[in-house]
């Protein structure tokens, strides 16, 4: 299982240092995330600063861009490193895209993402060997590819593509057709048991492949501090406010806490919703243990269920540099 890290929101200017210092310590992979800044722009200094550490976008917006956007900046970022970026993709939820980013929300997700990736794939393919561009499917028609536009083929031309979701059919989708599933952190060893992995092992026996094409990368929450715990109780409450991701609370049972937190957030009552996180939720969505005991619990509980494994927590070189030391050392 390799253990990867985050980039924290910060200046471009802070990128170099944090990368080279993530390389140093020896992480497989660094994610860059899209919230308050572009998740493509790092990947350019990461490429020039590092010759060992992957890199992705765990996520970036699918459907704030086009498939032509994503495969050029994807195969750039492809050739400059040496095939180490990874192109991580998401679908928000509808609110966001059609009021944030102001695009319209596709009829089928599903469908749209797996025509966006089987697009980017057929730009690849064109540039790669310089076959004509013909995708035509329900929301791209893509024929047009003149000389002048084409980047031409590249050393590392396979490019991994990872899809995050929450529910089944995002699941079943990576099955089918991606080289990887980014597990949202709010998720339970249950949930990705029960339901994650089954889904992707349906999607994978659709398209004649196996289980073992597609790598998981989960992102954990972990608790070792009071301050910590804190934070998990807000965060995991505010996922589970999101009736999208409704289906992870209801496994468990909790359906009407999900119902009483969606009102809360409605209300825009913040400060009140972690109480209703108990602690059966808490050890069910988190790892809870005194820092010594992580690296063994952490192993414990994603035996099986994960090849990539992240923190809930940012990487920033002099912070806690004795805590991720212990935790690679260990994993």
């Amino acid at each position: 299982m390799f253990l990867d890290a985050t980039l924290p929101p910060t200046p471009l200017s802070l990128i170099p240092s944090i990368a080279c210092a993530a390389e140093d310590m020896g992480f497989n992979a660094l994610w860059v995330t899209e919230t308050i800044h572009d998740p493509f722009l790092p990947g350019a200094l990461i490429a020039e600063h590092t010759s060992r550490l992957h890199f992705g976008t765990a996520v970036a917006i699918a459907f704030a861009r086009s498939p032509a956007n994503l495969a050029y900046t994807a195969w750039d970022l492809a050739q400059a490193s040496q095939g180490r970026f990874i192109l991580g993709l998401g679908t928000q939820v509808k609110a966001h895209i059609e009021r944030r980013y102001g695009m319209p929300w596709p009829e089928s997700p599903v469908k749209k993402l797996r025509e966006q990736i089987g697009a980017m794939r057929a730009f690849w393919q064109t540039w790669q060997t310089g076959e004509p561009l013909n995708f035509r499917a329900e929301y791209y028609k893509l024929t047009l590819m003149s000389p002048f536009f084409n980047p031409g083929p590249i050393e590392y031309p396979h490019i991994p593509i990872y899809i995050a979701g929450v529910n089944t059919g995002l699941a079943r989708l990576a099955g089918e057709a991606a080289d990887g599933f980014v597990v949202h952190p709010f998720h339970s060893p249950r949930y990705l048991q029960e339901v994650i992995l089954p889904a992707i092992e349906l999607g994978a026996e659709k398209a004649g492949r196996s289980r073992s094409d597609v790598s998981i990368s989960v992102t954990a929450f972990v608790v070792t501090t009071p301050e910590e715990r804190l934070f998990a109780r807000m965060q995991i409450a505010f996922y589970a406010s999101t009736p999208s991701y409704r289906p992870v609370m209801a496994l468990h049972g909790w359906e009407r806490v999900a119902e009483q937190l969606s009102g809360l957030a409605a209300r825009g009552q913040w400060d009140e919703m972690p109480a209703l996180i108990d602690e059966e939720m808490l050890a069910s969505f988190a790892v809870e243990v005194p820092s010594p005991e992580l690296p063994a619990a952490l192993a414990e509980r994603y035996h099986g269920l994960a090849d990539r494994l992240g923190l809930y927590m940012p990487f920033m070189p002099g912070e806690r540099d004795a805590f991720w030391r212990d935790l690679l050392k260990k994993i």
